[in-house]
């Protein structure tokens, strides 16, 4: 068990409220800082470079070295965070335990009925696909929830005692010895039965009575715990009324078939997590930690920081780490990018890579519990708690649903002999027959057996979904609206063009301009500082530097004021004919250009470009096949993203404000359900206004904690396969609902007219949860394209 105290800090180590407590952070990116709103206070605000920002900070407060260069005036806008949906209430602790022996979420569902009664649990959840039992309560209450869930039939296992857990193998022969035992009995009785029907009779009675204890002894405890119309009730009920009735062999027969049941239900759990444990896996228990020029191998935990570590090839990376030596990694496990990719030095790497070429020296990036894995696992937990409103439906269906076939069934035993004289026997058989017909394991398991295959499939194509209600909505999806920068761009644009203007030499002006943008993480900004290390390596210093809401920056270079503005910020009078001519030129040619002035005189010129992402025009032919229409939302000059438009082939609507995306958005979805997709602050709001938003890999936290699912491999054309994966989800759930609703009613007709008996109808039902298990397992086989 591991308590999780509720905590004010921000993570970056700074004091104060916390953003999101939960957050999808980017596996390779830097952090960027946050953006200096438009329009949000006075002209000018302080430009400094860092700190923590929250929601409730005044934005002209010095935090940031953010601002905007583009063209028309558009700017980024920062966008609260929400509130982390599984964070720990006020004056809570939040303790999680490993849960063994859920063979579906059914089992789940009954392990939260077992708690949440307790007292001093403020709440209690279950995580199906991570096998983890989290509570909140105001004061210590291990033991009693330990010996609630034992109760109720299962095992907790303290998340921090990794050794403690049987092997695979060892766990599996346990499991299926009653299964074993029970078969060979049966064939035995049936052996003695041959030969001797008396005696085979009671073969078969003691048969049932073997099979009979363990069942009944769970329903006993399910009962007591609050789920007292679990399966394990009707099993017990049938095979006693069978008894009763003589009907020993079929007695038997119901438990034997029961038991096989519950083996494929826990084969099904086992292939569905095998993604989550896989990537638990990827983490090794120890690291070799270099202290001194002498190596150390410590456990993984003790790592921080800071600390350099070393990886030998074949070895797998224990920590988000920032390389000192250039390497190859195998990410795929990560992005699903099965060719390794080349890493130089100051690139970094996430943890669960596989180093595949050279030993490699690593600076520890991640604390412990923070890694690219431990964010991913938390994503699925998160996942699990935010299901689909079709699941959510069929859950609250067949908590009704057992009870109304449990009355029928008792009505069918007792109205027909009562009130038309027939016979008991009869009746008492098929309303047992009709009872086992209310197991509700087929139709429980048909929508989170198919919603979890379908998140693993993701996953293992670099997607993240943030559950069920995401996924259901991304079936629906029938536009597209994109972010040009960092989404159909590379995010890094470069300089590409000076002009110098009133005798200014290039080199003056890029290190006048590299002054006052030192500090800022813009892209644009990095551009132009990227440039000056070039070709002036001695950078000036700038006093006073201030963002320009919507324009640009300024400061103060030895004495003189220097300002980078987009051109329409620019005085009419500060620019010539031939300048104006030249701007308009490069925007034409879809670059980004910024003015520099020195005391008010323009002194050149700056035109930037960003490239295009390799696989944008296959990414939006792809959504154009699945009938998935796309739009460009930029900010940027509308001469700018009509050039980027033309060359993808889609409509685009340029010179947005935050706001103006989030109005473009919501016009949008009107029409059609809407997926917004974006990687900047700034794009935030519009991600939350449509139907679904989506984050690049490389975005900003405060986009990705918005997004409703993340493209980890940082690749357009996944959005395609995501949809292709959501809309083939939502079949699959159909599909099981068909098998599981469509046998039950088949069932039902033959067992009140006498055609089904005890042993079809168990046989039946386990049939059904195997044919929807099954079906939902070839979600899994969904491969990339």
């Amino acid at each position: 068990m591991i308590p999780m105290k509720n905590n004010n800090s921000c993570s970056c180590g700074c004091q104060g409220k916390r953003a999101p407590g939960l957050h999808i952070n980017k596996i390779s990116a830097p952090v960027q800082s946050g953006t200096h709103p438009a329009g949000c206070c006075s002209d000018k605000a302080p430009l400094a470079t860092a700190a923590c920002a929250t929601p409730s900070d005044n934005c002209c407060a010095p935090k940031t070295g953010e601002h905007s260069h583009t063209s028309d005036g558009g700017s980024t806008e920062g966008s609260p965070g929400e509130d982390d949906p599984s964070a720990p209430l006020s004056g809570s602790q939040q303790y999680s335990w490993k849960v063994q022996g859920m063979d579906c979420p059914a089992c789940a569902r009954k392990i939260e009925n077992a708690v949440s009664g307790i007292d001093g649990i403020s709440r209690a959840k279950v995580l199906f696909a991570t096998e983890k039992l989290v509570i909140d309560a105001g004061f210590d209450i291990t033991q009693t929830v330990q010996n609630a869930v034992t109760a109720a039939g299962f095992t907790l296992q303290s998340l921090d005692k990794k050794q403690t857990t049987p092997q695979p193998e060892e766990s599996r022969r346990k499991e299926a010895l009653p299964l074993i035992i029970l078969s060979v009995l049966m064939l035995l009785s049936w052996m003695l039965d041959h030969f001797n029907p008396k005696l085979g009779e009671f073969a078969f009675i003691a048969t049932t009575l073997v099979g009979l204890w363990p069942v009944l002894r769970q329903a006993i405890r399910q009962t007591g715990s609050g789920s007292p119309f679990a399966i394990e009730t009707l099993m017990s009920i049938a095979a006693i009324g069978a008894l009763f009735i003589g009907a020993t062999a079929e007695a038997a027969m119901v438990l034997l078939l029961f038991m096989v049941g519950e083996r494929l239900e826990s084969f099904a759990a086992n292939r569905a997590r095998s993604g989550v444990k896989s990537l638990m896996a990827l983490i090794p228990d120890t690291a070799v930690r270099v202290v001194n020029g002498k190596s150390e191998t410590v456990p993984v935990s003790s790592l921080r920081p800071g600390d350099v570590i070393e990886i030998a090839a074949g070895a797998r990376l224990p920590a988000d780490a920032i390389l000192q030596s250039a390497a190859s990694f195998d990410e795929s496990a990560l992005t699903g990018e099965s060719v390794p990719v080349d890493r130089q030095p100051g690139e970094k790497v996430p943890a669960g890579s596989l180093c595949v070429d050279r030993l490699a020296h690593l600076e520890v990036a991640s604390a412990p519990g923070n890694s690219a894995i431990d964010r991913i696992l938390q994503l699925i937990e998160e996942a699990d708690e935010r299901r689909a409103p079709i699941e959510r439906f069929l859950d609250t269906f067949s908590r009704y649903y057992t009870p109304v076939i449990m009355l029928m069934a008792l009505l069918v035993i007792i109205v027909p002999p009562l009130a038309m004289g027939l016979s008991w026997e009869t009746w008492i058989y098929r309303g047992l027959t009709l009872l086992l017909i209310g197991c509700p394991c087929a139709l429980v398991i048909s929508t989170p057996a198919a919603i979890t295959s379908g998140l693993a499939a993701a996953t293992r194509q670099g997607a993240l979904i943030k559950g069920g209600a995401a996924l259901e909505q991304l079936a629906l999806i029938q536009t597209v609206a994109l972010d040009k920068t960092g989404t159909l761009t590379e995010g890094k644009p470069e300089v590409t063009d000076v002009l110098t203007l009133n005798g200014a030499s290039e080199g003056e002006v890029l290190s006048l301009a590299s002054a006052v943008e030192e500090g800022s993480h813009h892209p644009l900004a990095q551009a132009i500082l990227t440039r000056a290390k070039i070709s002036h390596p001695l950078p000036l210093t700038a006093q006073d530097r201030r963002a320009l809401a919507g324009s640009g920056v300024e400061g103060i270079v030895s004495g003189r004021k220097i300002q980078v503005l987009a051109p329409k910020s620019v005085a009419g009078n500060s620019l010539t004919t031939e300048s104006l001519a030249q701007i308009t030129d490069w925007e034409s040619a879809g670059k980004t250009v910024v003015v520099v002035l020195q005391e008010n005189n323009a002194i050149g010129l700056i035109a930037m470009q960003d490239r295009l992402r390799d696989d944008a025009a296959e990414a939006l032919q792809k959504l154009k096949a699945l009938g998935v229409s796309a739009v460009m939302l930029t900010g940027d000059n509308p001469r700018a993203a009509k050039t980027i438009a033309d060359r993808l082939g889609i409509d685009f609507r340029a010179g947005l404000l935050p706001a103006d995306k989030v109005s473009a958005v919501t016009a949008l979805n009107a029409q059609k359900p809407v997926a917004m997709v974006g990687d900047g602050i700034n794009d935030a709001p519009a991600m939350k206004a449509a139907t679904i938003g989506i984050a690049m890999g490389s975005g900003t936290d405060v986009a990705l904690e918005t997004a409703d699912a993340a493209l980890t491999h940082n690749r357009l054309s996944g959005l395609a396969q995501m949809i292709s994966l959501s809309r083939a989800t939502r079949a699959n759930i159909r599909q099981n609902i068909t098998i599981a609703l469509g046998l039950k009613a088949i069932f039902l007709v033959t067992t009140l007219m006498g055609l089904t008996g005890l042993w079809l109808a168990v046989l039946a039902d386990s049939g059904a949860t195997a044919l929807v298990t099954a079906n939902a397992l070839r979600l899994l086989r969904n491969k990339s394209k």
